[in-house]
């Protein structure tokens, strides 16, 4: 981040194996932003990735320390998925209270090419076992960003991925 520059909040939405943590690692890298990922903190800790309230609580932490960062002049990236407009919607409104900007990147592939990468992903050392025939179950349960919401973010078309 540039000295005087407004802080970033960038949200990483979108559902498993959309390549939402290569991204943010990517971003991370390039900018420099502090990262949370929920998956990696519970798999790094040995911790269920379905155990919902323990991942509400984890995010909801992350949460509160990424508005202390961007309090602090840094970027941020919460790579938490964000699978409802109200789910995004929360952060964005609590980070342009604290006078910081917002991206959305919203990524998304084929059911079929998100199944590929999950059963590609799980083979990888360490790799986050996830049971792909749950995409069919997990998709109409996504609320996919509308055009209206997208145009509402810092990066004005919130970055299709």
């Amino acid at each position: 981040m540039t000295i005087g520059a407004v802080p970033t909040l960038f949200l990483i939405c979108g559902l498993p194996g959309a390549g939402k943590t290569t991204l943010a690692r990517r971003l991370a890298a390039e900018l420099p932003a502090v990262r949370f990922s929920p998956d990696e903190w519970l798999a790094d800790l040995g911790l269920d990735l379905f155990d919902v309230p323990l991942r509400g609580r984890l995010e909801r932490r992350f949460t509160t320390l990424a508005m202390e960062l961007l309090d602090h002049g840094q970027d941020v990236i919460l790579d938490f998925g964000f699978w409802t407009r109200a789910e995004r919607d929360e952060p964005r409104d609590e980070a342009r209270r604290r006078g910081a900007r917002v991206e959305l990147h919203y990524l998304t592939a084929p059911l079929e090419e998100l199944a590929r990468r999950i059963v590609a992903r799980s083979q990888e050392p360490g790799g986050v076992q996830l049971d792909p025939a749950l995409l069919a179950e997990y998709a109409p349960l996504f609320e996919v960003p509308t055009a209206d919401e997208l145009r509402g973010y810092g990066n004005g078309d919130g970055r299709l991925h």
